[in-house]
């Protein structure tokens, strides 16, 4: 009897205890988010013949930034732009740009890739497109501005351990002179008025430069236009429309 009491009072200690739970496999989009920051890749982009890109906070390059840093990593990002370019069912790329600038190459690298897409490009700037933003701004084959968004314009600068001889000096400015071609060979704004804004005093504290706000970045010529994200959704179909007809007479003309 003892016996047949010790195995009732197992059972009923097997059926009191919990149950441990089992472990929950991440959802492929929980990864998403994680990975890219984004919930739709290009791959997997099949409601829209539209992809938007976010580049926010700082633009991550060669080193990684503290986690607390808000940051756009450009190993996520150029490969991105590679399978836009590579699907046939994206037509259109719509880059949403609110950062405060990063690494100068990383920056450059993403702009030259946007600008080299076969597919029509419209970038829209939202709060802000500070420093390296600017080239990767203007790369696009339309760009708009929010009224209250702001771009810095300043020159380039080096943080850490700075080798004091002239090859530096020399090198640093280099380095700004492919920025400045970049922006005014994809933008109308001209190279003396860029110099000029970047290298302005008295409008950034204790520092050389010029923070162009909306409207003046369209009449300085840096932005094609003030506008938000029903602007410039409509202007993507335009040149997606305009470059449909490019390509059926191109084909006419080949048959």
């Amino acid at each position: 009897m003892d016996q047949e009491n010790r195995f009732a009072n197992a059972e009923n200690d097997e059926e009191q205890q919990p149950q441990q739970p089992k472990e929950e496999k991440t959802s492929p989009l929980l990864e998403k988010i994680q990975q890219l920051g984004q919930t739709n890749v290009p791959q997997l982009s099949q409601d829209s013949n539209i992809h938007c890109l976010t580049i926010v906070g700082q633009i991550e390059g060669h080193l990684q930034l503290p986690p607390q840093n808000k940051t756009s990593k450009y190993e996520h990002i150029i490969p991105q732009i590679v399978a836009i370019e590579q699907n046939p069912k994206i037509e259109g790329l719509l880059i949403i740009l609110n950062t405060v600038g990063g690494d100068v190459e990383a920056g450059l690298a993403i702009s030259e890739m946007l600008s080299s897409l076969s597919k029509p490009t419209v970038s829209l700037v939202l709060g802000g497109g500070h420093s390296i933003g600017v080239p990767i701004a203007v790369s696009c084959d339309y760009s708009f501005i929010a009224e209250t968004a702001t771009m810095t314009i300043h020159p380039i600068r080096l943080t850490g351990l700075v080798i004091g001889v002239p090859q530096t000096f020399e090198y640093l400015d280099k380095m700004q002179e492919r920025v400045v071609s970049f922006v005014t060979r994809h933008s109308k704004i001209p190279e003396e008025k860029f110099k000029e804004l970047m290298f302005e005093k008295g409008n950034l504290t204790r520092d050389i430069g010029t923070n162009v706000i909306g409207t003046d970045a369209v009449k300085y010529g840096l932005i094609d236009e003030v506008g938000g994200i029903g602007q410039a959704i409509r202007k993507l179909n335009e040149l997606i429309d305009l470059n449909k007809k490019s390509d059926e007479q191109s084909e006419g003309l080949v048959q």
